[in-house]
């Protein structure tokens, strides 16, 4: 099997503010994996340092181990046999998900099904999703907040974590009224104290559920029960155990820090089996990586909003396939991914 890497850089229309500062630039990895009879699977690494610590250059060189060792494997290899090479060569997580999404692809062209379908006998058609509103001043958030709301959006998700947070929600909750659901992330900002304090402070506001409003699993096991708002794990699911310790009400999957659709799937089924819920969102991916998510939340059948409406936020991006529609995006009907890197 012929396998290529190639690197893309994409800018933000504008820098998300968030309580680790701002970011403003994407790199992206892309893998390319050239099958039988010409068919081409594309896979997205994505890591992102200031979010799970991966540097491009790790990255970068987790990939170039993963690909020789796929271009050395025998050839007819399974996609599994390919995998275990890629994954034994190195075991990188944010390197192994361009690698098994791209085998994920061309798996789906082969037997001429959207992944989804091959993943799930009736998997979602359209999967919902949330609008992002960044840590901004309190009348940028109210206005930006208004801009999703006409969009089509039902859910929102508020970065917090600063002092200004609850100016930012009470002029945002003003200015979209009491029907639209507001969630709140928070990314481990705060000490179990400082988020009860926060999270009193924000009740009033109607919040659906705070994301990481601590950091680490026994912040979390300390701040359960003791609030009347639902928590949500995000980077905490690191640690390991996390995804088992019933720890939260809900836990954010993401496709990077799985390794993959493989791994988002088996970690969904973990946190099931823990009693919390499941939803999946994006490391502000590229359309491979936003793609490969919504097969995977759509096999899921997740019906919390995702967060993997991001790709309109870079500059020169419309969404094209992947864009949404009335707070939902519509799975892509194509073979595999049913997108490119060039589609979204």
């Amino acid at each position: 099997m012929e396998a290529d890497l190639e690197r893309i850089s994409l800018t933000l229309s504008e820098p998300l503010a968030t309580a680790g500062g701002l970011i403003d630039q994407r790199e992206l990895m892309l893998v390319c994996l050239t099958g039988e009879h010409g068919m081409i699977g594309w896979g997205e690494a994505a890591p992102l340092e200031p979010y799970d610590g991966v540097s491009d250059k790790r990255c970068s060189d987790a990939l170039a181990k993963q690909l020789a060792a796929i271009e050395c494997a025998p050839r007819g290899a399974t996609g599994a046999v390919l995998l275990e090479a890629a994954r034994s060569a190195d075991p990188l997580p944010q390197a192994l998900a361009a690698i098994d999404t791209a085998l994920w692809d061309l798996a789906g062209q082969r037997e001429g099904k959207p992944l989804a379908s091959l993943l799930a006998a009736e998997p979602l058609a359209r999967v919902p999703v949330n609008a992002v509103i960044g840590a901004d001043d309190p009348e940028a958030a109210a206005s930006a907040a208004r801009a999703a709301v006409a969009a089509g959006f039902t859910t929102l998700k508020v970065k917090v974590g600063t002092p200004t947070d609850v100016e930012r929600l009470e002029a945002i909750r003003v200015a979209i009224g009491p029907e639209v659901a507001i969630r709140i992330d928070a990314n481990g900002a705060w000490s179990v104290a400082q988020a009860l304090e926060a999270l009193e402070a924000l009740e009033p506001f109607g919040i659906e559920f705070a994301e990481e409003p601590v950091s680490g699993i026994a912040q979390f096991e300390e701040l359960k029960g003791r609030t009347a708002i639902a928590i949500a794990i995000d980077e905490s699911c690191d640690e390991p155990g996390a995804l088992a310790s019933a720890a939260a009400d809900l836990v954010c999957l993401k496709l990077s820090r799985a390794g993959g659709v493989s791994g988002l799937l088996a970690q969904a089924a973990v946190v099931r089996a823990s009693g919390a819920e499941p939803y999946v969102a994006s490391t502000l991916d590229g359309a491979v990586g936003i793609a490969a998510a919504l097969h995977a939340a759509a096999a899921l059948s997740i019906t919390i909003p995702c967060g993997l409406a991001t790709l309109e936020r870079f500059d020169g991006i419309d969404g094209g396939l992947l864009a949404p529609s009335a707070g939902a995006i519509t799975i892509p009907i194509g073979p595999g991914l049913g997108v490119g890197p060039a589609e979204g």
